[in-house]
């Protein structure tokens, strides 16, 4: 009896031992990707990942504000090259993201003007 409970103690120990090494791997991955993607458009991105059964399900990857100096395609193709090499393995998804600070008041009412000063343009 003694041996069985130390013999499924140790198979959970083993267990725990190799989620743990998987997510500490994961995070110095992740950070190797933000690195890589901050080095090609000098922007810093986060990055999260979802690992499931040993597979790498999915990568997100979002940069903190709209990204104008390249198009979207060409920040796409780099982001998948840098999750590819980096994580080793290709994931069957990868959301790419940006974040959207909240606008300031006074942006906000000048884009209404403008809307309506168009408006107004166009039924006269």
């Amino acid at each position: 009896m003694l041996r069985i409970a130390a013999t499924i103690a140790f198979a959970a120990s083993v267990a725990a031992c190799d989620m743990v090494s998987t997510m500490t791997d994961g995070f110095k991955t992740a950070r190797a990707v933000e690195s890589e993607l901050e080095q090609s458009t000098g922007v810093r991105p986060q990055v999260g990942f979802n690992w499931q059964n040993g597979r790498l399900r999915s990568v997100t990857v979002i940069f903190p504000g709209l990204y104008e100096t390249k198009p979207l395609r060409d920040v796409a193709g780099l982001t998948r090259a840098a999750v590819t090499k980096q994580f080793k393995q290709t994931p069957e998804n990868i959301v790419l993201g940006f974040a959207l600070a909240k606008p300031d008041p006074g942006t906000v009412a000048q884009a209404e003007t403008t809307a309506q000063h168009q408006r107004a343009a166009i039924a006269h």
